[in-house]
């Protein structure tokens, strides 16, 4: 597949690993899914290292700052969505409810980003590339392949995120639930369901990002070995595919798919 130059509007862009060990970190990822990697310093001994796929920027990861780690935020995956005009965007979203975290800010000449908490609590970004668009590879083997908002709300979130930024929504009714898709011009790009009384309390609304794999069982047993914690074993999706949700030893949460949709 041919290399992604530039993301439209609404189409998630990037993702970002914010972890408590950043050696240790990109030791379990560079492993997992045999990425290459770019350390870009940004300060003494501190790093924004570009994860890699022949030799392409495809994600992100940073150490986080020790008084984050004191006051008790947990290592995390961040996804980027692009958009024309961030500032725009902000100003939308605070109208819309959201509370914006960081920014609008430029990072350098890569873009412009923003930051912020949507109404039911999500943290998401916002990204208006420039001489960084985002990730070079999609619909590959390791890499971002889907995204998946976690929430409390369903009628608010879908509301704010298709107010924001020109989504559409479709309701899929799945096994005991309603899945919602999020899509852009007519093709789905990200979907959302609701947290049950199962989940527990203290699980806020979270957007998972979801890596391409060309087999689940096998990336979920080489995740154990390299000290990563199974949260949802291997388990099938009809139509869709095989999926498991995956801690990494730094304690930031992620999913792998293997799709059987014939589209990686």
């Amino acid at each position: 597949m041919s290399k992604v130059e530039n993301h439209p509007h609404g189409i998630f862009c990037w993702s970002e690993l914010c972890t408590h060990n950043w050696k240790d970190g990109k030791a379990f990822y560079t492993s997992l899914f045999d990425w290459g990697y770019d350390d870009q310093p940004i300060g003494e001994n501190i790093y924004y290292t570009m994860l890699q796929k022949q030799g392409d920027d495809i994600a992100a990861m940073y150490e986080m700052p020790k008084e984050q780690i004191s006051a008790g935020i947990p290592s995390h995956w961040l996804a980027y969505i692009a958009v024309d005009n961030v500032d725009d965007c902000a100003l939308k979203a605070k109208e819309l409810g959201a509370e914006v975290l960081a920014g609008p800010h430029d990072v350098m000449n890569a873009g412009r980003m923003l930051m912020l908490k949507d109404p039911v609590g999500a943290t998401v970004a916002l990204w208006q590339g420039n001489e960084h668009k985002g990730c070079k590879h999609l619909g590959e083997l390791n890499t971002p392949y889907w995204h998946e908002l976690a929430t409390r709300d369903s009628k608010v979130s879908r509301d704010f995120y298709c107010a924001l930024l020109g989504w559409e929504s479709e309701i899929k009714p799945m096994e005991g639930m309603d899945y919602i898709l999020f899509l852009v011009d007519g093709q789905p790009i990200a979907g959302m369901l609701e947290m049950t009384s199962e989940w527990p309390d203290d699980t806020p609304a979270h957007w998972m990002i979801y890596f391409a794999v060309e087999s689940c069982d096998v990336i979920v047993s080489k995740a154990a070995s390299l000290g990563g914690q199974v949260c949802v074993p291997a388990t099938d999706i009809p139509d869709v595919g095989r999926f498991s949700v995956i801690c990494d030893p730094q304690g930031a949460v992620f999913s792998v798919i293997e799709s059987v949709m014939d589209d990686v």
